[in-house]
């Protein structure tokens, strides 16, 4: 950990992701959202066989906030960029976004009933003048017992669409979370960023999360 820096003035969060973004603004972050460009597959073909599935989210990750970070203009370059990526461990099987409902229902057959771990990796960077002068990451995990909803339910949430865009086809603090018995672990994590993680990847970047908070009388 390094000293804190009282120059920082904004998070920037590396994601398209509404579920991220809310979890922030409800924890007193109004962070600037900047969409990265990466194309997560070639990220993930590029890497190392046998990489554990704990570096695969790291990775991509990281890879999302550098690439955002490249664009910051130069009105925002004393900030910290933060990236995740979200994947469902199954059967040692990472998991994303199913995309199409028959995907999605195959998916579902193989965890209904049973648990799996959510993992999401988390990268930090701390700009200053522009430059990247500090890096944390790491990945959390949580455990997911999945129920077993029945095949009228699981049509119907699957017409909805919510299970489509998101990692492992199931959302805790959605449609999905009715079919959700249970988490061993942080559920900030499960929906898409993990704030007791998030703040010691902060610390370790020499950036109080406090920093960041809104003013109280916002």
């Amino acid at each position: 950990m390094t000293d804190a820096d009282p120059t920082v003035t904004r998070l920037v969060l590396a994601s398209a992701s509404p579920a991220r973004l809310r979890i922030l603004r409800t924890a007193g972050i109004d962070p600037v959202v900047r969409v990265s460009g990466v194309d997560e597959d070639a990220v993930s073909a590029a890497l190392p066989a046998g990489t554990s599935s704990h570096d695969v989210v790291v990775a991509l990750a990281r890879a999302k906030a550098a690439d955002v970070a490249a664009s910051i203009p130069e009105f925002d370059a004393d900030c910290v960029v933060v990236g995740c990526d979200s994947m469902l461990l199954v059967d040692g099987q990472l998991q994303g976004k199913p995309h199409t409902p028959e995907v999605a229902r195959e998916r579902w057959a193989a965890m209904a009933g049973r648990d799996a771990d959510l993992v999401t990796g988390h990268c930090v960077l701390r700009l200053r003048d522009g430059a990247i002068v500090a890096e944390s990451a790491e990945c959390s995990s949580t455990t997911v017992y999945f129920a077993k909803p029945t095949p009228a339910e699981l049509d119907t949430y699957i017409a909805s669409g919510e299970p489509l865009k998101v990692a492992g086809a199931f959302t805790l603090d959605g449609l999905g979370g009715w079919f959700v018995d249970r988490i061993e672990g942080d559920p900030s994590s499960v929906i898409g960023i993990g704030l007791p993680l998030l703040r010691r990847l902060l610390e370790d970047v020499g950036v109080g999360v406090t920093q960041l908070w809104r003013d109280s009388r916002d």
